[in-house]
């Protein structure tokens, strides 16, 4: 297994789930300061990894136009952030992937080398980053060789993202230095909040 560094890490962008407080519009696709919000996580994304690969269970096609492999869950449609995991897993060719939500835009600039130094570090699993006075659970650093032991898991009925962690080594990593990066948009008011931001109509002391 070789040490998480850029050239050993896919990036997994997660835009598989059903946002039904979004009336069931596909996240990733949804326009924020006039793109995309899958855009604006792949160009953050994009310099601090090898690769990418985004999970998405619709909207293939659109998804594929960005250029990068697509690859839907593969425990039912829908399953959860989880079964995404998995499948940017099953994906990566790098012995390590990193994973990040859609709907999230403001990824911060050294979540990867961040991550992979408390892997380093602390001879943890894996790493989780945490902000906002929580984990975020699905900015995660994972190696690919706990692919088998997260599809037994998927593969028992196991959903829920804190249990699967609990079974490992998880290193958590603070991001309370990076102002808003785990802002994320689950309804209409998150995104005109969030897209205030990225035109600069707020102040980041406003942000929630």
């Amino acid at each position: 297994m070789t040490r998480p560094e850029t050239n050993t890490v896919t990036g997994v962008v997660l835009a598989g789930g059903r946002a039904t407080r979004m009336n069931g519009t596909d996240k990733g696709l949804i326009e924020v300061a006039g793109e995309p919000m899958v855009d604006h996580v792949i160009r953050r994304l994009r310099p601090q990894v090898a690769t990418l690969v985004i999970n998405a269970n619709r909207s293939h096609a659109i998804y594929a136009a960005r250029g990068w492999p697509v690859v839907a869950d593969g425990f039912g449609e829908f399953a959860g952030p989880l079964a995404g995991m998995a499948a940017g897993l099953g994906a990566a060719e790098t012995d390590w992937v990193v994973t990040v939500p859609c709907d999230s835009p403001l990824v911060p600039a050294e979540l990867v080398t961040r991550l992979g130094q408390a892997v380093i570090d602390t001879g943890a699993d894996a790493a989780v980053a945490t902000g906002a006075g929580r984990m975020q659970p699905v900015f995660a650093m994972l190696p690919r060789r706990l692919l088998p032991d997260l599809e037994s898991f998927l593969g028992e009925g196991g959903r829920k993202i804190d249990r699967w962690y609990a079974q490992h080594a998880v290193a958590e990593v603070a991001f309370d230095d990076c102002d808003g990066a785990f802002l994320n948009v689950n309804t209409p008011e998150d995104r005109d909040r969030l897209e205030a931001r990225l035109e600069g109509r707020t102040q980041s002391t406003a942000d929630p």
